[in-house]
Formats: structure tokens, sequence, C-alpha cells
């Protein structure tokens, strides 16, 4: 059933990347008895499936070999009883947070299919929208679990640094940013996936998480920001989501203040320099990388300004990976007497397919991007786990908007508690639901 959703759904989504459609039903029948047993998943085209080609949403991969074995993060999936079904689509590496590719369909919202799906989990998150798994893999280096879970009205829980067990992407990072995860329809299935996952995987420098099946018992302390200097201003259908939601938590008996950014002076240059480094270095090493299969004359123009808007910066790489790597220091000490940080998970609704084309030149796509996209990269320099809620809708597009919450290295825990006690107060719609 969920092959036959699959190819329906993605005709007017365009989500699936690669399928192993023949493989599944053999592989079904071998995971009786797991937790998960039978139940079918899509993985985002940045880790590898056996059998299936790997190609980071590039064209730069037109020949790339079908993997030998699934990555360490699949393997366990697999091992949960999960069957992966297909792969899914994202932007070139990951680099935008809108899933569109300039020579080929863009994928498209579930809720409304003039619009962003987001990114770059955008496939993964339009096809658990659309009902056809009801959970999938993302990944998340700068949002990309968050937004694309705000655009099409799912959970979507960064886990910290390490909660995990690590993909090969994720195993040796300058900044640990990059986190792998799921997005799904309801709290419930991220907290059991994340429950069954810590007992195949359980990493010694963190509180173990458990079972998290009943909401927040006690007030919590929460900042709220909702604006960041230099950045896009948030939309009026995004700032009344946002205070009401501030007034629900008030209801709920939270004490809620606002508090300016905690970030550093330097945290969003920064970041930005990481992210062209990221850019340069695709350009500059990815042969060596990725062998004859990597052709870089076929990178987006995005990937290669990415890289030139980088360009002489090299000197300053050591300094702002220092400065980064002391972004969860700098945090707590900012966030000093509050449980929970809150902000829109992006600043204005889902944009209209082409907005952040990846047929844009560079210097009309970064400040796009930037603008749209700007509160999700703190947690993924802090390594701190963040979650985004459907907590709200707009009417006049039918599309979803998520409210986000940062918490403490660890204390995925809290967040979990704390959306189950906001999913049973405000319980969101589901394209499931009709």
């Amino acid at each position: 059933a969920a092959i036959a959703r699959a190819r329906e759904a993605d005709d007017h989504l365009g989500a699936i990347a690669a399928e192993r459609f023949e493989d599944v039903r053999r592989e079904a029948d071998a995971h009786s008895g797991t937790a998960f047993a039978g139940i079918p998943t899509l993985i985002k085209d940045m880790v590898d499936v056996a059998g299936l080609p790997t190609r980071f949403g590039s064209a730069a991969f037109p020949n790339a070999a079908p993997a030998t074995r699934h990555d360490p993060f699949v393997q366990q999936m697999q091992d949960l009883g999960m069957t992966a079904i297909a792969k899914t689509t994202m932007p070139e590496f990951g680099f935008t947070p809108s899933t569109e590719f300039p020579d080929g369909p863009p994928t498209r919202n579930p809720w409304n299919l003039d619009r962003s799906a987001g990114g770059s989990s955008g496939g993964s998150a339009a096809m658990v929208a659309a009902g056809v798994v009801p959970i999938a893999h993302a990944a998340d280096g700068g949002g990309s679990i968050r937004i694309p879970a705000a655009c099409c009205g799912l959970v979507g829980l960064k886990p910290s640094s390490g909660r995990l067990v690590a993909s090969k992407n994720t195993a040796h990072q300058i900044v640990p940013i990059v986190a792998d995860g799921v997005v799904t329809r309801s709290v419930r299935d991220t907290a059991h996936y994340f429950a069954h996952a810590e007992q195949h995987y359980l990493n010694p420098k963190l509180p173990p998480m458990g079972l998290v099946d009943r909401p927040i018992a006690r007030p919590l302390r929460i900042a709220a920001v909702d604006s960041i200097p230099q950045m896009g201003q948030v939309d009026g259908v995004v700032q009344a989501a946002f205070d009401d939601t501030i007034a629900l938590l008030e209801d709920l008996g939270h004490r809620v203040t606002p508090i300016e950014p905690p970030i550093a002076p330097t945290f969003a240059d920064d970041f930005l320099q990481l992210y062209q480094l990221f850019g340069a270095a695709t350009v500059k090493v990815g042969r060596q990388v990725w062998g004859p299969a990597f052709e870089r004359e076929l990178l987006t123009e995005f990937t290669e300004g990415l890289g030139a808007a980088f360009g002489a910066n090299w000197h300053s790489a050591p300094g702002l990976v220092r400065r980064l790597r002391n972004t969860r220091k700098e945090l707590v000490a900012r966030t000093l007497g509050y449980d929970v940080v809150m902000s829109p998970t992006v600043a204005q609704i889902p944009p209209l397919l082409g907005h952040l084309g990846m047929d844009l030149t560079y210097d009309v796509l970064f400040p796009r991007v930037m603008d749209w996209a700007h509160f999700t990269p703190l947690a993924n320099a802090a390594g701190t786990p963040s979650i985004s809620l459907p907590l709200a809708h707009d009417v006049d597009t039918n599309l979803p908007i998520g409210i986000m919450f940062n918490g403490s290295y660890g204390q995925e825990r809290t967040l979990l508690e704390l959306a189950l006690q906001l999913e049973a107060a405000r319980p969101w719609p589901t394209l499931t639901d009709a």
C-alpha cells in the first residue's frame, strides 16, 4: 500500500529521488517482532541505501554507482523494523531551504502545490505530510529538519549532537552542525522513534531520554525571540501565530519573557561564512572526496557562488571555526535562568515555488535564503536540541506555520514533554485527517 501511495503522491509532489520498490516486500517479512516491524520509511538522498545511488540532490553525480551497503543511520532504522522503500529529494547538498532544482520540477508542498515544501529535507517532509509513510529520515545542518516540518505541518526534532547513531556524513565535522533525525505527523511517533533508537545506540555523554509519553508537569521559564538584527522581518501571519503561542503557553502556566537574540555579535557572519566554506570545499575538493562520479561542471550556479563568496577567505577559517565551536558556551551564558528558547521556525509562510529557486543567481538567492531561514542555525552551531511544531495554520493559503523551541544540550525530553502538552492543548490538522 505504501508503494502505491508513494507512486501516486510522487506524481504531483515530485519527492522521490530513487526507489527500490522491488526489494521491499522481501525485507519487510524479515523484520517481524521488531519495534517498528514492517513500517515503510523514506531516506533523504544524502546517506547510502544499499542498491541505490547517493546524489546529494545534485546533478553533479550523473553516473553515481548504487551503494553496496546501508549507511549506519539507515541500518539502525532497518534494525528497528522499518523498511526503506525510496530516497527523497533534497536541493543540491542541502545548501538551500527549498527543495528546488535548476533543470527539473520542484518538490511541492502537499498543503498547497504552488508553495515550497521547505528544505533541505523537503522530499521526506512532503511524503510524510501526504500520508505516504508515518516517518522519514531527515537531516539538519542549518534547519533542514525543522524548516520542512514547519512548511508541511509536521513535528521536526533536531536532536543534540551525538544523540543518535552518526551517519557517514555526521561522523567527522569541523563544527558538528549536522544532525540526522526524522520527521513525523505526531509527537508520539517522534518520541517512540527516539526511545527505541536509544535501545540500539546510547551515547554515554548524554542523559538517557527513555519514552516520553506524558506532557510536562511543571511550569517552564521560556525566553521568546521574534527578530534577529539585519535579517528578514517576520511577516504578520507568522508574528500573530507566535504571539498566540505565547498566550497559549501562559494559559498553560509557563512564564514567557521576551529577550534579545542569545547570539554573539559575530555569530551570523561566522555561520554564513561556514556555509560558504562548505560550498568552497565542495567545489575545490569534491573530486577527491567522491572520485570520478563527481562532475564539478554540473554543479549549480548557487554552489559555485557559495564557493566564490568564500574565495580568498581561507585564512579566516580557523577563527570562525573556533568561535562557532564556542557557541554552546555563549548560548548557555546568554540564556541562564531559562529552560527553553522559543521563536518562529521561519520568518514567513512557505514561499511560492521559484522565490528560492536554484535557477536564480547566487546574488539574488543568497539574501532571500538568509531573510527567510535565520532562526534555525543557532541550535546547529550549539549542538542543542530544537523542535518545530505546527501550532498555527494560515487559512488564506492553507499553509501550516511552525513555532520552534530550543532546549539545553541533552534535554530532548523537556522539549518532547512540552510538545505533548501543546499538541493536546492545540491539536494540529493533518492531511490524513480527511
